[in-house]
């Protein structure tokens, strides 16, 4: 089954803790200095925010799966629509280790589509891969780090 992925960049995380904990009615699955997510079921959403120095707003969206199967068959609707798709393999970003495809929709909002292996002790950095240069988590981009 699938699950919706929204990352926010937000100023202060411990407001938007307290914001998004009472908006959802329940605390943050995972809490660091520097991120909190939620694994919600109503709505079926993964919510991350991190506070690492990007401008406040959407950082990125999209659809986490729970197995590789599932995975590829999201890489080849993403290739359908012609859009560009780089692969990352047993990648290490947002406190996870992934295999996972990224693309730009025609608004240049970056798009993840993700299967999370295990859970990992640090933040992490994505592979760079040159498709957007805005983006500061874990999403791709041209000037080559991510923060």
């Amino acid at each position: 089954m699938k699950r919706f992925h929204v990352h926010v960049a937000v100023n202060n995380l411990s407001e938007s803790i307290r914001f998004y904990s009472a908006m959802f009615a329940t605390e943050p699955s995972v809490t660091k200095s520097d991120y909190a997510k939620w694994m919600l079921d109503d709505p079926r959403i993964n919510f991350a925010i991190s506070q690492r120095g990007a401008k406040a707003g959407l950082d990125h969206l999209g659809i986490q799966v729970e197995s590789d199967t599932e995975l590829n068959v999201l890489n080849q609707q993403l290739v359908e629509a012609s859009l560009p798709v780089e692969e990352q393999k047993n990648t290490a970003c947002c406190y996870s280790r992934s295999n996972k495809y990224w693309t730009i929709d025609p608004q240049g909002i970056a798009w993840e589509a993700f299967h999370s292996l295990a859970t990992i002790s640090t933040f992490g950095m994505d592979t760079v891969v040159p498709i957007k240069a805005e983006s500061t988590c874990c999403a791709p981009f041209m000037e080559g780090k991510c923060q």
